[in-house]
């Protein structure tokens, strides 16, 4: 846009002789400078922020290949991207459970994920499971409950 609109009173110059009022050389340099920084900014900003969901893939590929500690690294540096993206905190989670004597963190992590996706019976299947292996049953059963709620047909109305 804004080479355009710096380009007018250049073309006003090269085809009336005239520029269309004072002052438009310097505005169009002025424009055409901050479309440059605007331009190189954006494409500095685009190419770090790193795409959620390849990077959950790549932590699946990690800990399909037994590299859990990276895996959950990336998943880590995901959250840390994207806070809103609750599948890293599931997957994140999961692989907590794999790990000895990280069920608490893998209960933060379904808990999290449970925040940002309220409506999703399976984390709460998850969160249940990491109650029980807690031994906290009483927590486990209400997760199952919900579990069992939101994913039964609920009449609209």
């Amino acid at each position: 846009m804004a080479l355009i609109f710096g380009s007018l009173p250049l073309a006003s110059r090269l085809f009336l002789g005239v520029w269309g009022f004072d002052g438009a050389a310097e505005i169009a340099c002025l424009l055409l400078l901050a479309a440059a920084y605007l331009h190189l900014a954006g494409r500095r900003k685009g190419a770090s922020l790193p795409d959620p969901a390849a990077m959950l893939d790549q932590a699946g590929q990690l800990a399909a290949a037994g590299r859990i500690d990276r895996a959950i690294a990336v998943l880590t540096k995901t959250i840390r991207h994207s806070p809103q993206f609750w599948q890293a905190f599931q997957h994140r989670g999961e692989l907590y459970l794999q790990q000895d004597g990280a069920v608490p963190q893998a209960l933060e992590d379904f808990s999290a994920a449970i925040k940002l996706a309220p409506e999703e019976p399976h984390l709460y299947l998850l969160r249940g499971h990491a109650h029980r292996l807690l031994g906290d049953e009483a927590s486990c059963q209400r997760d199952f409950d919900q579990a069992s709620f939101l994913a039964s047909p609920h009449p609209t109305g």
